[in-house]
């Protein structure tokens, strides 16, 4: 338990300066600021999977193959 709060009281301390004298209201900024520490690690977590993804995307060739009918159409035009 001890280490709990003193585990706490770091990471609050690391987020940033003490909102309030109150340690209720600083422990209810502190855990805001750590929701939105987290919503910034999962959305940079996604935009690396992203480009690791794509890492040396070599370009798709498609190729067409026109039929005897598809001929007769575009040449009628």
């Amino acid at each position: 338990m001890k280490f709990l709060r003193m585990g706490w009281r770091w990471w609050a301390k690391a987020l940033g300066q003490k909102a309030s004298k109150k340690d209720h209201e600083a422990d209810k900024v502190a855990a805001i600021r750590t929701l939105i520490f987290i919503t910034y690690l999962i959305t940079n977590c996604f935009i690396v999977a992203g480009v690791i993804r794509h890492w040396n995307d070599e370009p798709i060739q498609i190729f067409m193959q026109s039929t005897p009918s598809t001929r007769l159409n575009n040449s009628m035009v």
